[in-house]
């Protein structure tokens, strides 16, 4: 990861990501063919960084794809499609997003695809009780206007999430921060005006709406209280340093705006 941001300039990185994102699709008209570049004998080292970002990209924009074929699909897998193409689109966007608003921080992490063990073993478990209640259960995964609220929260979170990062520009860090860099202020306005953290709560109302969206009941109830106490240490940590950077003037900020989570309203400050 190192060597990639290194040796590869950012423009360059996120128009290879577009350009293979957008390649991946052409499983839709069933095409063989993925646009992703391969190294070479000489100097693979310098395109390790392009390679990687490619095949990332390329595999989230085949699955994107694949996600499209299923939505059309006449079956009960169709609003699975639904998920798999929010699925996608979530995570290259988020490298994207990431590459033009605050490229000093980019990494082949902004993908998110490894965010963590929790992440992985959470979508895991939701594909395999979509499965399990489609071949015992197909009519629970039929419920479409369940599935369209779903959707509509997928979209609502997503569309706040990217705002937040927007907003926020080189403030903005998938990595919680400990130490104030010299660029970093204090944004209070647009969507971080609503909720002092939009981003948060974007990524909290896209987790349940993914499993609305499939009908999983099990995973709904258990993705809504897991989200929810992650949301509420995570937003704790960040607060004690956003008062530590900005004092005061973080503090006026907190009384004047929520967090924008249910039930969560940050880091207690004894007076």
């Amino acid at each position: 990861v190192t060597r990639a941001k290194m040796c590869v300039p950012v423009t360059l990185r996120w128009i290879i990501s577009l350009q293979s994102y957008m390649a991946g699709p052409s499983v839709v008209p069933l095409v063989d063919h993925i646009g992703c570049s391969r190294p070479q004998p000489e100097g693979a080292g310098l395109l390790l960084g392009p390679f990687q970002i490619a095949i990332r990209a390329c595999f989230l924009g085949f699955v994107f794809g694949c996600g499209v074929l299923l939505s059309f699909s006449q079956s009960s897998w169709n609003h699975f499609g639904w998920y798999v193409c929010s699925l996608s689109l979530f995570h290259y966007s988020e490298y994207l997003v990431t590459a033009v608003n605050n490229p000093k921080s980019l990494s082949l992490d902004s993908f998110l695809l490894n965010h963590s063990l929790e992440y992985t073993v959470a979508a895991l478990s939701s594909w395999i009780e979509f499965t399990l209640e489609n071949i015992f259960w197909p009519e629970l995964k039929q419920i479409t206007w369940l599935s369209t609220m779903g959707l509509l929260m997928v979209v609502f979170g997503e569309c706040l999430r990217k705002a937040a990062m927007f907003t926020a520009g080189s403030n903005f860090n998938h990595v919680v921060q400990n130490e104030k860099s010299d660029t970093h202020t204090l944004v209070t306005s647009g969507v971080y005006a609503w909720f002092r953290h939009p981003s948060y709560v974007g990524w909290f109302y896209w987790s349940i709406g993914t499993q609305v969206m499939l009908c999983n009941p099990i995973c709904g109830v258990v993705y809504a209280l897991t989200v929810w106490r992650f949301f509420r240490d995570r937003t704790e940590e960040e607060e004690i340093s956003l008062i530590h950077f900005f004092g005061e003037e973080y503090l006026e900020y907190k009384k004047r705006v929520p967090t924008g989570l249910p039930f969560i309203k940050g880091v207690k400050v004894e007076l």
